[in-house]
């Protein structure tokens, strides 16, 4: 059979075993693994399945993705979440929708210890929400402002969304963790945009809350200070040449620890929970890792990268419109397939095609995990929505999916801005003192 044939009954086949609930780093390993025995032969995907295996779990570089998720867990339990709502409440409660900015400012500063859109969403919506139920708020900005405020954390540096981006297609961490920086907090001004223009339309939707002090703005800070150190020295100190990314996760890691220590936070049961949880993500970060580098070589030996750009090129489209294609694919996608999961799936196929038009792959990586949260807040079945439905068990679904929508245009808003200057995303790796490949 023809090679590229195989391979699109392969993504079939893939599609279907997805379809069925089945694990997508089980469902790559099988793809990939009787793909390659097919088009090449038996010992080449033993081989394939076992040095993959081994390189990603071998690979010393590959532990900045225990370390951050460690430091997240950690940011947990020491009630940082909580100090970042009040420090952002503080300042912004007494706006018109002050409460869902200050929801906005505080998933930003999470995002920065956490990595994940889930992660934050689930941690700043079970401390604002209640806030917001008693200022009266409406349950469309309310559960909008969290779900769109949770998408950050994928943005934001330390992202693993953007680790997994580095390692799939073996660019610089540290490059793409500079590069989340300034159009991470680009999307949340714009977020905060989006909710100062709504509540100007009907000023319901967003009650202002009580003005705090100065003096009650200082101490929320001091409060806040210990998390804001956190990531100055771990960010400042990939952008100053000082720590490699992995020694920066490690150094967060135990400042946050650290933190949690001296605020009598960790005991045995709450370590034993961090623990585990670090460990069921990692091993679950790093089973979809092998699984993509089994995948990887059979999408390769069926030429299906090549074909789709040679396609695409001689269609003569202007490459605008083919990455306009790239991003609508990606949000459709999204509607039902886990972030993780598309970054896996499609890289092998879209990253030749994105270098081959003369994209800068760090600043398309900045595009995609955009563009995939997106999709994961898109209708009909955008995953971060019912991440924020379990929080928020008593708004109806339909609800959600309206409060997100100004936040969704502020997400394309800062696409469109970041198409027009690329070099938002790449200031900061360009000035980069060291560059860490």
């Amino acid at each position: 059979m023809d090679p590229t044939w195989t391979g699109i009954i392969g993504l079939l086949v893939l599609f279907v075993l997805l379809g069925m609930r089945m694990p997508v780093a089980i469902v790559m390993m099988l793809v990939g693994f009787f793909g390659i025995a097919y088009l090449n032969s038996w010992d080449a995907a033993l081989s394939t399945l076992a040095d993959e295996a081994w390189v990603i779990t071998s690979n010393y570089e590959f532990i900045v993705i225990p370390l951050f998720i460690l430091m997240g867990n950690f940011a947990s339990i020491s009630g940082m979440s909580r100090d970042l709502y009040g420090a952002a409440y503080s300042w912004f409660g007494h706006w018109r929708g002050g409460l869902a900015s200050a929801t906005i400012a505080a998933c930003a500063g999470f995002a920065a210890l956490s990595g994940s859109s889930v992660a934050s969403a689930v941690t700043m919506g079970r401390v604002a929400l209640p806030e917001m139920k008693r200022y009266k708020y409406s349950d469309r900005l309310a559960t909008g402002a969290i779900a769109a405020g949770g998408t950050l954390g994928i943005l934001i540096p330390p992202s693993t969304g953007f680790i997994i981006y580095a390692i799939l297609v073996e660019e610089s961490i540290g490059r793409l963790f500079l590069a989340g920086v300034l159009p991470g907090l680009l999307l949340t001004v714009l977020f905060m945009i989006s909710i100062a223009i709504v509540t100007k339309i009907n000023p319901k939707l967003g009650p202002p809350g009580e003005k705090s002090t100065m003096a009650q703005r200082g101490q929320s800070l001091v409060q806040a200070g210990p998390m804001l150190l956190i990531v100055l020295i771990t960010i400042g100190g990939i952008y100053g040449g000082v720590f490699t990314p992995t020694e920066a996760a490690a150094v967060g890691a135990m400042l946050a620890f650290l933190l949690a220590l001296f605020r009598r936070r960790v005991n045995q049961k709450s370590t034993s929970r961090v623990l585990l949880q670090t460990i069921r993500t990692t091993c679950l970060a790093f089973f979809i890792l092998i699984g993509a580098h089994i995948f990887n070589p059979f999408m390769a030996l069926t030429d299906i990268p090549s074909d789709l750009a040679s396609l695409l090129l001689d269609a003569n489209l202007p490459r605008t419109a083919i990455m306009l294609i790239i991003m609508l694919a990606y949000i459709v996608l999204g509607t039902f397939l886990e972030g993780f999961a598309m970054l896996v799936l499609t890289l092998p196929i879209i990253h030749p095609l994105i270098v081959e038009l003369g994209y800068d792959p760090i600043w398309f990586g900045v595009v995609i995990v955009i563009v995939i949260e997106m999709g994961l807040i898109s209708p009909p079945v955008g995953v971060n929505v019912f991440v924020v439905k379990g929080i928020a068990e008593d708004v109806p679904l339909r609800e959600i999916f309206a409060g997100i929508i100004p936040f969704w245009i502020a997400m394309a808003v800062c696409l469109v801005i970041l198409l027009a200057f690329p070099e938002i995303a790449l200031f900061l790796p360009d000035t980069m003192i060291q560059s860490f490949d």
